[in-house]
């Protein structure tokens, strides 16, 4: 586990989280293939929003359990809170938003949301 930093592209939004970033997952659902996504899941307790909460806006779909996260002014969408099957708070972090990390050097893992 390691400390990271990220924030939205205008920095209103900053945030730090500890993760073990060895891999990363690309989903094709609608939303994430859109995005861009890469993500990384941690407890939703290893997720610290430094700054901007108050400008964040939440965007959900489907089924409405997972609050896509992003900048009210950049549009940037760092990460999303939700509920693992077992009730358990967990994060999704964008990790193209953290500071320093290379996702090229990370497993990329392929997640076949669209049919899930």
């Amino acid at each position: 586990m390691a400390l990271y930093k990220g924030s939205c592209h205008c920095g209103r939004v900053a945030f730090a989280v500890d993760a073990d970033l060895q891999q990363a997952i690309e989903c094709n659902c609608s939303h994430c293939s859109r995005k861009g996504y890469l993500l990384t899941f941690v407890p939703r307790a290893s997720l610290d929003v430094l700054r901007g909460e108050e400008n964040l806006s939440t965007y959900t779909f489907n089924t409405h359990t997972i609050q896509h996260r992003f900048c009210a002014t950049c549009g940037c969408a760092p990460f999303g809170e939700g509920r693992k099957p077992t009730g358990e708070a967990t994060a999704a972090i964008n990790i193209r938003c953290l500071e320093d990390v290379d996702p090229s050097q990370l497993e990329i893992i392929s997640v076949d949301g669209r049919n899930f």
